[in-house]
């Protein structure tokens, strides 16, 4: 039941149209989310570069507290590790566990805190994390701060602008569309910036830069208080109100929607490698001189997001006019054409890794954006459209349990491109890609088989709204 204040806000957010049509709060939760995601992705442009080509070093790497027993724990279950490989497992490990941690921060903001105090508190141990990276003994208290603080900031926020609308208004899809938008303005920004900054001048200044844009975002996250939504109710007796008991489809539902993880966490190892091994790759076989400037490369993450963005929209722009004259594949369907696309993009780079084993000359900067370009087309009709199918068959009253659960692929996922990054210096280029394209094939086939045998459970309701992807 909606308290007095709720339904107050909730009147005020159909006549408020201050944003771009929208409710005044909308900027401000988008702004400053465009500068929490700048400090991230600044930092994830430049974590792998860091452990590998300098902290990490033999010369170096023990100045790291608390760095023999990570190693030893790592090395317990993979085997012995260098520099490199080393690097690509714990970037791997941070990258996995920031989708793990939102789940536990959604909880201490449902149950305990509220949601302001848990993004207030998530920005602060971001900004902390950052800074404290300007140390190289407090690597892991970095990272400890930084997981714990994209734990409590990232699903909170994105809840709030959920909470901006009143149940039914139609204005809230394209208020999601809008915030990843700015998503996607700090994804481009970040590299250039932070990846400059940490590659050209020194690595403590890549990073706190990405320290100061989380701080931007705090101010701005609190200066637009007073235009966000009021807290919800908290609480086990609340959640019992809204949760109706699960008849027998809704388990078989959840059960399917839990096994599908592993498909989904295989479908996106080419596409998350691209942050990991593929930067080491591109910085040992790749020309990246151009005009006599060096390119950094951190900035190839950039070019892929503003690839990502425009595929995003292509992807959108397809299936709208393909719904125009043919019915509209389900959500599965979707994921796993988009699987079959995302394969070619690995395959595409064993024909440089070839050149490479037979000749040794550096290849061309453009296999980069072809590597990225055909990566993106497939993953616009990945991760957006699955988002949408545990939105849409998520049981009532779990809908955010179940999207929690959806981002575990994440976690999982980038846990194993870690490792497999150090296969890099293992194993040939070509079979290296080869290896990955093979993985994300086997997530098509898997996805068209779920489809094909268990497609009724998943399947819409027989009036169902307007699909969340298009």
């Amino acid at each position: 039941m909606l308290t007095s204040a709720a339904s107050d806000a909730d009147a005020r957010a159909r006549h408020d149209r201050a944003f771009l049509g929208h409710p005044a709060g909308l900027g401000w939760l988008s702004f400053c989310e465009l500068w929490e995601r700048f400090s991230y992705y600044g930092m994830q442009a430049l974590l792998v570069l860091y452990l590998s080509n300098y902290l990490f070093l033999p010369h170096n790497v023990g100045q790291v507290a608390g760095i023999d027993a990570l190693r030893h724990a790592i090395e317990s279950v993979t085997g012995p590790r260098s520099p490199q490989q080393l690097a690509s497992v714990v970037f791997g490990l941070y990258v996995g566990l920031v989708y793990l941690t939102p789940i536990f921060g959604g909880l201490l903001a449902d149950r305990v805190l509220g949601r302001t105090r848990t993004v207030v508190i998530g920005a602060l141990l971001m900004a902390a994390g950052h800074f404290l990276m300007a140390f190289e003994t407090a690597l892991l208290p970095a990272l400890g701060c930084l997981l714990l603080g994209v734990g409590c900031f990232k699903g909170n926020i994105a809840a709030q602008v959920g909470d901006l609308y009143a149940p039914g208004d139609r204005r809230r899809a394209s208020a999601f569309q809008i915030f990843m938008l700015a998503v996607q303005v700090a994804v481009v920004a970040a590299p250039l910036v932070c990846g400059t900054l940490g590659e050209k001048v020194g690595w403590h200044w890549g990073f706190g830069s990405a320290g100061v844009g989380m701080l931007i975002g705090l101010v701005v996250y609190l200066a637009g208080r007073r235009w966000l939504p009021p807290e919800a109710p908290r609480g086990a007796a609340h959640a019992a109100e809204v949760r109706p008991p699960l008849d027998r489809r809704a388990w078989q539902q959840v059960a399917l929607l839990v096994a599908l993880i592993p498909l989904l966490m295989l479908s996106i190892v080419g596409n998350q490698q691209y942050n990991n091994g593929f930067p080491l790759w591109s910085q040992q076989h790749m020309d990246l001189t151009v005009a006599g400037f060096q390119v950094p490369v951190t900035w190839l993450q950039a070019v892929d997001a503003l690839l990502s963005f425009g595929t995003m929209l292509a992807s959108l722009a397809f299936w709208r006019w393909w719904a125009t004259r043919r019915r509209e594949p389900d959500e599965i369907t979707k994921m796993a054409l988009g699987c079959f696309v995302a394969a070619c993009a690995p395959a595409l780079l064993m024909i440089p890794a070839l050149a490479i084993e037979g000749s040794g000359a550096r290849i061309s900067l453009a296999w980069s954006f072809g590597y990225a370009l055909v990566n993106n087309i497939g993953f616009a009709n990945i991760m957006p459209v699955g988002l949408a199918l545990y939105s849409r068959a998520a049981p009532r009253g779990l809908q955010g349990l179940m999207i929690g659960i959806y981002y575990l692929h994440l976690f999982f996922g980038n846990s194993f491109v870690g490792w497999l990054a150090g296969l890099l210096e293992v194993m040939p280029g070509s079979r290296f890609w080869g290896l990955h394209a093979v993985l994300v094939l086997a997530a098509a086939v898997g996805l068209l088989a779920v489809k094909f045998l268990f497609g009724r459970v998943l399947a819409p309701d027989e009036a169902p709204a307007p699909s969340p992807a298009r």
